[in-house]
């Protein structure tokens, strides 16, 4: 549905961002993941059409954004960080005025305006005007207004940015109801965001895309083994040693101990499935099994692992 090849924006010799490439299927929520300042805005204003190329190409829904603009456009839904709302109009009369801009036959306009604002939860407060609105509802106003002429693609940049928790959890819900219907191009630096709505992710630093896939697959890619988390009831010493001898093992890395229970880390090879064998060692050792399961990267430890340089890395040698 996106297909973002090889691009470079600049302004004068500041290259914003650097041969990027991603593609987002039909239905999915992406998430666009990185720091303040990495490239995410400028990517999410040349896709929607806001901002050319300086090179390279994007499509949406099979048209050039730099060639077939108008056309782009139509499947295009775009809610900027700052929503772009009239605050002296009332929201009915703002979402009607922005389906005719953006071509919504008049037969239906007053059909679409009704959905969109019971899809976004703004149906109570049609007859409102817009500037005595809480900065959630004009957010979900915003909103409303890139889907009023349903287009295939939605873009999202920072869509919870300033709202309080309550807000933020309503907004995700209403995002990820979207999945399916549309596609959706999420862009955030909130990590919590990407876990409770997106499908997959791709993560830009610096203007470069440093990796792009699901949160798991990440972890697969930037941890070099398995990690299961195995807690028990038992000496801690003897349970520790039972573990290291479990064959494929590599590391058993004692986390905790309260009240008798003691819980492991244990890495071992990525090829050989040790869960089994190491709950096994513990129950024929008569000890008390209470928990055993896989564990992985946080999204957390993904992100700083992708976007924060060594600065040993980057010191002069003596």
């Amino acid at each position: 549905m996106i297909q973002v090849q090889d691009l470079t924006k600049r302004y004068g010799t500041t290259v914003a961002v650097s041969s990027v490439s991603f593609e987002v299927r039909k239905g999915e929520v992406l998430g666009f993941l990185g720091p303040n300042g990495a490239g995410k805005t400028t990517t999410m204003r040349v896709i929607t059409g806001f901002l050319p190329p300086s090179s390279g190409k994007v499509t949406v829904a099979g048209h050039d954004v730099a060639e077939q603009p108008l056309e782009a456009k139509r499947h295009t839904g775009y809610l900027p960080e700052n929503p772009p709302v009239y605050t002296d109009m009332r929201v009915a009369e703002y979402l009607a005025f922005a389906g005719r801009i953006k071509g919504v036959p008049r037969r239906e306009l007053r059909n679409r305006v009704r959905e969109v604002s019971e899809k976004c939860a703004i149906a109570d407060v049609q007859r409102r005007q817009i500037g005595k609105l809480s900065k959630g509802y004009r957010q979900r106003v915003g909103l409303a207004q890139a889907m009023i002429h349903n287009p295939d693609v939605l873009v999202l940049d920072e869509p919870t940015a300033g709202l309080d928790p309550k807000q933020i959890i309503e907004t995700r819900e209403m995002i990820r109801s979207l999945a399916g219907q549309h596609t959706v191009v999420l862009s955030t630096h909130i990590l919590p965001e990407v876990a409770k709505t997106c499908d997959r992710v791709v993560v830009i630093n610096a203007g470069n895309v440093v990796a792009e896939g699901t949160p798991q697959e990440l972890t697969e890619r930037l941890q070099g083994f398995e990690t299961v988390l195995v807690t028990a009831e038992g000496p801690e010493g003897e349970i520790k040693a039972k573990l290291e001898r479990v064959e494929g093992v590599t590391l058993v890395d004692q986390r905790d101990i309260a009240n008798g229970r003691v819980t492991f880390e244990v890495h071992a090879d990525k090829q050989k499935d040790v869960r089994g064998d190491l709950a096994r060692a513990v129950v024929e050792s008569q000890w008390r099994l209470l928990e055993l399961r896989t564990s992985g990267l946080s999204l957390e430890d993904i992100f700083l692992k992708l976007t924060t340089r060594d600065v040993s890395e980057e010191a002069p040698a003596n």
